[in-house]
Order: structure tokens, then sequence, then C-alpha cells
């Protein structure tokens, strides 16, 4: 049987704890879905284990194949310099194969409608309610115009009004936007964070619902968010034609 690359997801870190803890938390559903699979995490910064500490452990066990994923939802930084920077510096006997970021996807909306409901709302609700699409942020236009077209598609889907948000580098705010929709004349606003894991971002989000009526959670370990992060592994681990990949 050939064997499968070791998934290692690469979160960001934080130093509030509740950013660690969910991301282990995705981890574990991500290794319930698919046993068998071996998955490891490593962080960028402020947490351990590492991704470079992950990485020579990986080598020294003999460990030859990793598909390292990006706990992302953008292709910003991060995606673009910092990870492939890291990658670049791993043991040589290591192949890895970067996987692309989780998001835009469908199931990344799924996983958002879930944690509207889950907050109170019902499929009913959506033809009078207005969403705030609510991410961290980004001074990469790629990564906005990403968010933007989220929000676009979201609201074909039967929302009264989607509008994006940010809560760091671009505009408009949480707050501005919810009030946007209050004069839309929405019948209620709810704020959907576009965010993995609680932190300082998710807070200034959270801070700035004040006047929403409903605040989803973070999208953390919904179950959707776990067959996403499967899904980039399954891609970056087949190898792309020669003819394709030219």
């Amino acid at each position: 049987m050939t064997s499968r690359p070791v998934l290692l997801v690469i979160a960001h870190g934080s130093r509030d704890p509740r950013h660690a803890a969910t991301v282990h938390a995705l981890v574990r559903r991500v290794r319930a879905r698919r046993p068998g699979l071996r998955v490891e995490t490593g962080f960028l910064d402020f947490n351990i284990p590492s991704v470079p500490g992950v990485l020579e452990s990986l080598a020294a066990e003999g460990v030859r194949d990793v598909v390292a994923l990006p706990l992302l939802l953008t292709r910003a930084f991060h995606a673009k310099a910092d990870i492939p920077a890291v990658l670049r510096e791993a043991p040589a006997r290591l192949r890895i194969h970067q996987a692309e970021v989780l998001g835009p996807s469908p199931l990344l909306t799924a996983a958002l409608e879930r944690r509207l409901y889950e907050a109170g709302l019902t499929p009913a609700d959506k033809s009078s309610t207005g969403v705030v699409l609510a991410s961290a942020g980004s001074t990469d236009p790629e990564a906005i115009a990403v968010i933007a077209e989220i929000a676009r598609e979201w609201r074909h889907t039967g929302w009264c009004a989607v509008r994006p948000a940010f809560a760091s580098a671009s505009l408009p705010r949480t707050e501005d936007a919810v009030r946007e929709l209050r004069a839309l004349g929405c019948a209620r606003v709810a704020v959907a964070p576009y965010v993995l894991a609680p932190g300082f971002l998710p807070d200034r989000i959270a801070r700035g619902s004040a006047e929403a009526d409903v605040l989803a959670d973070v999208l953390g370990p919904a179950p959707e968010v776990a067959r996403v992060l499967l899904e980039r592994y399954d891609e970056a681990r087949v190898p792309v034609p020669a003819a394709l990949g030219a």
C-alpha cells in the first residue's frame, strides 16, 4: 500500500489560548473524518510546536512526503510569502507540497450559515435578514476582492443583503456595515465572522457587532471546515500532469 503524505496543518498562532485550542479541535475533527491519515499541527508564531520544529521531527523519523496546508481563508501575505519561506528551509529529504488555502468554498459558506442558525436564526429568516460577512482584513487586494465576491454570491442564496466588513487594514468596519444594512431596511442584522479561531481581530469584530441582532460564532471546528481541509489535502497530493502544469 502506498504511504499517504503526512498532512501538516499550518496555523498562524496567537497569544490568545483560545486560538490554539480551536485549531487543535479542528485537527481532531479532521483525524476523525480520515482515520489512518497522520495529521500534525505547526504554528508560525506564538505557539508550539513551530512549523520548522515539526518538519525537523518528521524528517528525523524518516518521513518523505508532506502536504503543508495553510490554515487560512484567503491567499494573502502569509500564504504567498511567510509559509513558502518557512517551507524552503525544511530538511532537504522532505518532499513538500503546499496546499491551497481553504477559501473560497461552498462548504465554508455552508459553515457560515450553520453558525448563524446556531446563533438563533432560521432559514425562514433569510429574506428579512441582512448579513455582515466580517473578515480579519488584509492589505492584499486579491484577498479583499475574494471576500467581496463571497458576499455577492452569498446574497443570491436568499438573504436580504450581504455586506463585507473588515477588522483591520480595510474598510468598512463591522459596525459601519451593520448600520448600512439597518439603513437599507433589513428587519434584522446578523454578523457572520469569516474567521477560523478566536483572537484579537475576532474580538474586534464582536465589539463592532454591538448594534447587530445576531452575532455568530467563529467557524472553528465546524464539520464543513474539516471537509475543506481534506479536500485541499487530496488536491495537493494528486500530481499535476506535465502538460497541464507547464
